[in-house]
């Protein structure tokens, strides 16, 4: 079997997939120019790889985009793939899915939608991403998504026949680039609660904010570390009842310093208000640390709760401060907690689970196309049958 795999954006994640996927079957990895040069020395040599030219046309979508399209297919064509997989993140896709329909089309959803505060309807890219959504949908033969509430998304509020979804776990792609600058002891030096990632205001900071009186009133000497960037920071700078037991670090955080600030914690905290699935989950399971997570998205399927971690409400200061003070007063529960949470990392979520889900959609499509046969749960396009919603 020959799998193409494209991307625009997710680096880490569609390597790590080309690498498992290239211990099984040959694998063409197509990969933009734009700030991927870093990311290069982490595939591996079983796998051909592509760069197309991206860099100039990073920042608008018009004719002038053809020739990188057209070398992306050439190359797709030269390969003569049996699957072509991609990441849905860039309108880019849209005329690429078109004239790649000759081929059985995967699609991995990392979001279903936008997320709340990143949608203005007359916004020119926010209506990119949604018919880039919405072609995705149509188009392709078989969807991959992050969790069954995920799913459920798709089925029922987009009527995607359900057997045309499948979940599989998020895996470890933020990890690994993490996890080669760990430093052997270190450990926290007190009670530290680690916020990291981009911030938005859907993810919920505002409300671990809130919760810090209510944490340092049980754990005194217990620091609240928000490390990432995205909107202004300055309306998070006046919620701050108690400013010192902050530490803030409002820019994008490179991987060697991001691994010593996941070794210096003891919890990591994601109180977000919405959420598809976050690498920070599996990031912290790399490092042995502990998550607090909201019941949002598709979070609490890969948190076992009291286990791994802790489930709180969202929007709720009081339950995620009593969930990490929970924590932060017993370190033995955090070790415990952390050392699950790594075992839970190396077997349901890692990419030697994910490939076997993979592969096993990829041989049905392939013999489906060999066969001359409809693809059951086409359900939009080729020859494949209604839309039913069945799941």
């Amino acid at each position: 079997m020959r799998v193409a795999c494209l991307t625009f954006w997710f680096y880490d994640y569609t390597i790590q997939m080309a690498n498992e996927l290239a211990r099984h079957t040959e694998v063409l990895l197509l990969l933009p120019d734009y700030r991927s040069e870093e990311h290069l020395e982490n595939i591996d040599p079983g796998v051909k790889v592509h760069i197309f030219n991206y860099s100039r046309h990073a920042e608008r979508f018009g004719p002038s985009c053809y020739p990188m399209i057209r070398d992306i297919v050439t190359v797709i064509d030269d390969f003569a793939p049996d699957i072509v997989h991609f990441q849905v993140n860039n309108p880019m896709l849209c005329p690429l899915i078109a004239m790649l329909r000759r081929y059985p089309l995967v699609a991995t959803f990392h979001d279903i939608e936008p997320h709340p505060g990143e949608d203005h309807i007359m916004d020119i890219g926010s209506l990119l991403y949604r018919l880039t959504l919405f072609a995705s949908r149509v188009l392709t033969d078989r969807i991959f998504v992050h969790g069954n509430a995920l799913k459920e998304v798709l089925v029922e509020n987009y009527r995607v026949p359900g057997r045309k979804v499948h979940v599989i776990p998020i895996g470890e792609h933020e990890v690994t680039p993490f996890t080669k600058f760990e430093q052997e002891g270190l450990e926290p030096d007190g009670p530290r609660v680690l916020f990291f990632g981009r911030i938005h205001r859907y993810k919920g900071l505002d409300c671990l904010i809130q919760a810090e009186p209510l944490i340092t009133r049980e754990i005194p000497d217990a620091r609240i570390v928000i490390a990432g960037t995205g909107e202004d920071f300055g309306r998070y700078e006046e919620m701050m009842a108690g400013r010192d037991a902050f530490e803030v670090y409002n820019y994008r955080i490179p991987y060697e310093e991001g691994a010593r600030l996941f070794q210096r914690a003891s919890v990591v905290a994601l109180p977000y208000i919405e959420a598809s699935q976050s690498g920070v989950i599996p990031t912290a399971y790399g490092f042995k640390r502990p998550v607090v997570v909201t019941n949002v998205g598709s979070l609490p399927e890969v948190v076992d709760d009291g286990k791994t971690g802790y489930i709180v409400p969202p929007r709720d200061p009081a339950a995620l401060a009593g969930a990490i003070v929970s924590l932060l007063g017993d370190p033995e529960a955090c070790r415990r907690m952390g050392e699950q949470g790594y075992a839970k990392l190396k077997t349901d979520m890692a990419w030697s689970t994910i490939a076997k889900s993979l592969l096993a959609v990829y041989s049905e499509l392939a013999q489906a196309r060999g066969s001359g046969k409809p693809i059951a749960g086409e359900g939009f396009s080729g020859t494949g049958s209604a839309v039913d919603g069945e799941q």
